[in-house]
């Protein structure tokens, strides 16, 4: 029975990826900030099919050196980690003050750095371990009113191509799940622009963001098949396969869009591939099992 850690297992990706693998008959352990409020709903179904529920912020260091150690320790071990907490913003660029982009790149990316800190270890002493992370479409591809969620996004890309490669020695293997827009309430917690004085100054143009996410939300209504469960299917199907033959990034979209990142994703592998070989570094792309 596999052993693994899911961060904000309380979302809507997160839980219904626990659900399915608690199903499969893995042993689930995942960490909410916060048992109580909004994600109480959530943990009493989670608990109720047999996950582990943890309290842990991933934006401070001993909250989540404490979370991944408890984790281990209720676990009996640790073979997956799942880093699945993430936080969203949207509105103009400008906009968005320093304050509010650091609080996305506290979750989104130095959020994973804590997690994996704390992890590596354990996963490193064992000689193998699988780690997955959740990153987006627009983690390849900015988006207007993205700006800064995409910028999160394309930090976790590069960190990961290089624990990829880093890693590849001990064991340790690295996959990337990027879905396209879902509806989720991941829309409804998104850190919003507030600078009024400014917004004025972009005239009719400050319409066009609220426009352009009504027009998303239609568009993901009209399309039933785009839902949270896709990416539960995905993690399932990606787990199941052979150790050590997992593809580094699944694409999980349903639009139409996701056939052009994974054209894109397809090339970046070639190019990577061919610069580690011109380095004679190659062998760091294919994993030690």
């Amino acid at each position: 029975m596999e052993k693994i850690l899911i961060t904000g297992i309380a979302g809507g990706f997160g839980k219904p990826t626990a659900l399915a693998l608690l199903e499969k008959g893995y042993a689930v352990a995942g960490s909410v900030r916060s048992r109580e409020g909004k994600n109480a709903a959530a943990v009493a179904e989670l608990e109720a099919a047999g996950a582990t529920i943890i309290e842990m912020d991933v934006t401070d260091t001993d909250s989540t050196e404490r979370g991944v150690a408890k984790a281990i320790a209720q676990l009996d071990g640790l073979d997956i980690v799942f880093n699945n907490a993430g936080i969203g913003s949207y509105g103009i660029q400008e906009l968005m003050s320093p304050e509010a982009m650091s609080r996305v790149f506290e979750v989104n990316v130095m959020g994973v750095q804590r997690v994996m800190r704390a992890a590596l270890p354990h996963l490193r002493s064992q000689g193998r371990g699988t780690v997955l992370y959740t990153s987006s479409l627009i983690g390849r591809i900015a988006t207007p009113f993205y700006g800064t969620y995409s910028a999160s996004k394309w930090a976790l890309e590069a960190i990961v191509e290089c624990y990829r490669s880093e890693l590849s020695g001990f064991g340790i293997e690295s996959c990337i799940i990027e879905p396209g827009a879902m509806p989720t309430a991941f829309f409804n917690d998104l850190i919003q622009v507030n600078d009024p004085i400014r917004e004025a100054q972009y005239g009719d143009f400050a319409a066009v963001p609220a426009f352009s996410a009504a027009g998303l939300a239609q568009m993901l209504e009209a399309m039933p098949e785009q839902r949270p469960e896709r990416i539960a299917e995905a993690v399932v199907s990606l787990l199941a396969l052979p150790f050590g033959q997992k593809p580094f990034r699944t694409v999980v979209d349903y639009t139409g869009v996701g056939s052009y990142i994974e054209r894109y994703n397809a090339e970046l592998h070639d190019i990577t591939r061919s610069v580690f070989t011109n380095f004679g570094i190659e062998q760091m792309l294919d994993l030690n099992a």
